[in-house]
């Protein structure tokens, strides 16, 4: 989907927010940039589309509550500011390898507000600092 792209004061029309329904899973264009759009209790959450960790389609993955699981290696992340949950579900020597060539990174989420009917989307978020 891609939105209409009106700014207003920093912000862009992402969406109309009656096609997100509350904890689904939309993909959208943003001036050539794909992002993830969702609503959580009536919060709206915009992240890049797809995973830092291996590029995984993250509007293909599961959201419980705000933690947004990839579908393709399991990494978690929070959509509430970013940080990792976890990076993947591997374990012992390829989690090591793993974490090796690809060091865990947060997610960019961007701020995001539902205003006359539409999501929009402002700056990118603070990343927040990665925990080892």
């Amino acid at each position: 989907m891609r939105g209409s792209g009106s700014h207003v004061d920093g912000w862009i029309d992402v969406i109309d927010a009656s096609v997100v329904g509350d904890g689904q899973l939309v993909e959208a264009e943003v001036e050539g940039h794909h992002v993830l759009v969702t609503v959580v209790d009536g919060t709206p959450y915009i992240a890049d589309a797809h995973c830092p960790h291996m590029g995984g389609p993250l509007p293909k993955g599961k959201l419980d509550g705000t933690v947004l699981t990839c579908p393709w290696h399991h990494s978690q992340f929070d959509l509430t500011d970013g940080h990792v949950v976890r990076w993947t579900d591997w374990t012992g020597p390829v989690k090591t390898m793993s974490e090796f060539v690809r060091h865990p990174r947060p997610l960019r989420v961007y701020e995001a507000k539902i205003e006359h009917e539409r999501i929009w989307i402002g700056p990118q978020k603070e990343p927040p600092p990665v925990v080892t």
